[in-house]
């Protein structure tokens, strides 16, 4: 049904079936209401992972419409730690006057 899977031990799910795993909730729902039924779920990273409870409680009070509301939620509470390799392109060569890390080809 979910698309969840076991890191060390601890179930996970993935950001694209965050939707899927609120869509059977009543709406609309306040964050409190979301964070006490899923609070506790863990979302993979790229480099972690995160509930959504702590997600969602960095967001503020807000109140969702629908499951979508709640998956757009958590994908703009995730922190860097969510996107892999900081300031990383392989396509985009540095702007004028930006500093970051060296390139590094794979």
């Amino acid at each position: 049904m979910f698309m969840y899977h076991l890191d060390h031990g601890a179930i996970v799910m993935r950001t694209n079936r965050i939707e899927d795993a609120v869509s059977g909730y009543e709406f609309p729902a306040t964050s409190a209401e979301i964070i006490d039924a899923f609070g506790d779920e863990r979302i993979e990273l790229a480099n972690g992972s995160e509930t959504v409870g702590d997600v969602l409680g960095r967001m503020g009070a807000e109140v969702y419409d629908g499951p979508r509301d709640v998956h757009d939620a958590v994908l703009c509470g995730l922190g860097h730690e969510a996107v892999g390799r900081r300031y990383y392109s392989d396509r985009d060569a540095p702007s004028p006057g930006e500093t970051g890390p060296t390139q590094v080809s794979f």
